[in-house]
């Protein structure tokens, strides 16, 4: 199936977004770990990290990122713009490893382009962006009961992790805090894209803004936002950032093309081998985002080994030495076949060595 220029401009901010996102996430932890050491941790609770340059750096391009991935929306169906975040994950892993010293193993390299072959076959077989007139229909496909149902779920859900489940497991268990962002990320992805239609139909000359149903997007995305910043610092504070990139993104993009069957019916339109070919692709993407998660590790564990073994290496023999008047080291030394006892021997002035002996029957 040809790409429409609609999803080619689509593609271009994505691919652009998952750069600046990418960048984001390392200087953000940056900032982070530097306001932790003059004031309470994220992780904590605390918001030193507000009065933290660097922190604000990271998130001013994370805005920019969003920016570029909230119109890529506005051009093309969410199951091909969502997918496409792989590339923050590469780029994240990538400069974690140069910057932050987090290392990234070779099987890691493998799971990057993994997430390349995946997102490219996502966007040869992605499906084509419907087109709206008006806000209303969109307000139509979100009150349908399906994506209603949906919604529940995941407020539901949400409230149970926040209340429940983080003040006992939220630094212990990556999952919690990742769980939320990722569940409030599909609705505020189906939120953003009603938001970019809206604008995209307003500077086209039709005014979507007298509609309340453009006002009620609004207020969703800021919110929903604002609760996945809180507890994406939480998990970027808390965990490693190359385990946090790839867990994001492979629960978030699950769940925000499971809102976009649901709410857009992307696959209407779609034929079986279409569907299947996405599907493995995104399979692909998730497999490139494994090895990411479960190679770490083993980076790590390679430099700790190769610090051990120069550690060792640098050890200098032990010198055992003879109480007595005598100061000069005792040396070891063997006589005739390896079966045979050893001798210790005082190299001293005198003549006969001192012989310590072990016969087969008794020890002296």
């Amino acid at each position: 199936m040809g790409i429409s220029s609609d999803n080619v401009h689509g593609l271009v901010l994505a691919l652009s977004s998952s750069v600046f996102i990418g960048s984001s996430f390392i200087v953000k932890k940056k900032g982070l770990k530097k306001a932790g050491v003059n004031g309470v941790r994220a992780g904590a609770g605390g918001h030193s990290y507000l009065l933290e340059p660097m922190w604000w750096i990271g998130m001013v391009t994370m805005i920019v990122g969003e920016i570029a991935n909230f119109a890529a929306y506005a051009f093309a169906p969410a199951i091909l713009v969502t997918p496409l975040g792989a590339l923050s994950i590469i780029v994240s892993a990538v400069l974690a490893h140069f910057i932050l010293e987090e290392k990234l193993h070779i099987f890691g390299v493998l799971g990057c382009v993994l997430c390349v072959v995946g997102s490219t076959s996502i966007v040869l077989h992605a499906p084509q962006e419907k087109a709206m007139q008006s806000v209303k229909e969109v307000w139509h496909l979100a009150t349908e009961p399906g994506f209603l149902v949906y919604a529940c779920i995941v407020v539901i859900v949400v409230c149970v992790l926040i209340f429940l489940f983080v003040p006992k497991y939220g630094e212990k268990n990556i999952m919690v805090y990742i769980g939320i962002c990722s569940l409030m990320g599909s609705i505020t992805v189906m939120s953003v894209k009603a938001l970019g239609i809206a604008l995209k139909l307003t500077f086209s000359g039709s005014n979507q803004f007298v509609y309340f149903q453009t006002w009620f997007f609004t207020v969703v995305v800021v919110v929903s936002c604002l609760l996945q910043l809180n507890y994406l610092n939480k998990a970027l504070d808390t965990f490693n950032t190359a385990v946090i990139s790839p867990v994001y993104y492979v629960m978030f993009t699950t769940f925000t093309i499971i809102a976009s069957i649901i709410m857009f019916k992307d696959w209407d339109t779609q034929n079986a081998s279409q569907i299947v070919t996405e599907l493995c692709g995104f399979v692909t993407i998730l497999s490139g985002t494994f090895l990411l998660h479960k190679t770490k590790d083993m980076g790590d564990k390679a430099t700790e080994h190769t610090i051990f073994t120069n550690e060792m290496a640098s050890i200098e023999p032990a010198v055992f030495t003879r109480q007595g008047s005598s100061t000069e080291p005792v040396i070891f030394k063997s006589q005739g076949s390896s079966t045979e006892p050893p001798i210790f021997t005082n190299q001293r002035s005198s003549p006969e060595p001192t012989m310590y002996t072990h016969s087969a029957n008794n020890s002296v």
